[in-house]
């Protein structure tokens, strides 16, 4: 059977994200996944961005990180997406490239792709889970199929015990609050299986 192909699809401004991204994509290879890690296109100005020095650091790590396309929604089997929290709702650079994607949900290729979801906020009642819960709307439209972490694994309790997906508290020093690695680990391990039942079954 060929490899599940997973794409790992993430916006972040100072980091958390794109941290739990390549967090997800290690623990997918180590299940034998194929893995396509991309960012979302950048909206804000560079004003903006120049005058934070998290923000403009976290451009410059990831500047060779591809930006996220159509294509990598196509070729996937499955796709994890994070992205931190604004005002209790998905940040709009990943709102953004969801919203584009209507020629691929027109001709029915977003349904059936297995998909997860994970976030970040300043607090934790700062709106992660409504964010989660957000991305998986758009997924219900698509007729994808969603695979929450639930309460399957030790490891979703000691990250804080979001059956939604992972979540996490970033600090004002940017740190992550909660332990959230193992739960990134599990999630996207669950996420590959699901999707290998799946493209097992089809086949």
């Amino acid at each position: 059977m060929e490899k599940v192909k997973l794409a790992i699809i993430y916006y972040s401004m100072t980091g958390v994200n794109y941290r739990m991204a390549s967090w997800a994509a290690e623990a997918a290879r180590e299940v034998g996944a194929e893995v396509r890690v991309r960012k979302v296109q950048e909206l804000a100005p560079e004003t903006a961005i120049s005058s934070n020095a998290a923000w403009k650091a976290t451009v410059e790590a990831t500047k060779k990180i591809e930006i996220a396309s159509s294509d990598d929604l196509e070729w996937a089997d499955a796709i994890i997406f994070s992205t931190p929290t604004r005002f209790g709702n998905v940040a709009a650079q990943m709102k953004q490239f969801l919203d584009i994607q209507g020629g691929l949900w027109a001709k029915g290729k977003l349904a059936n792709k297995v998909v997860s979801a994970m976030s970040s906020a300043q607090n934790p009642h700062g709106g992660q889970e409504v964010t989660v819960k957000s991305l998986y709307t758009t997924m219900m439209h698509w007729g994808a199929i969603i695979v929450p972490p639930g309460f399957t694994d030790a490891s979703i309790f000691k990250a804080g015990g979001n059956p939604y997906g992972t979540t996490v508290t970033v600090s004002h020093d940017l740190e992550m609050v909660e332990d959230v690695k193992d739960s990134v680990f599990y999630q996207a391990k669950r996420t590959v299986e699901v999707a290998r039942w799946l493209k097992k079954g089809k086949e």
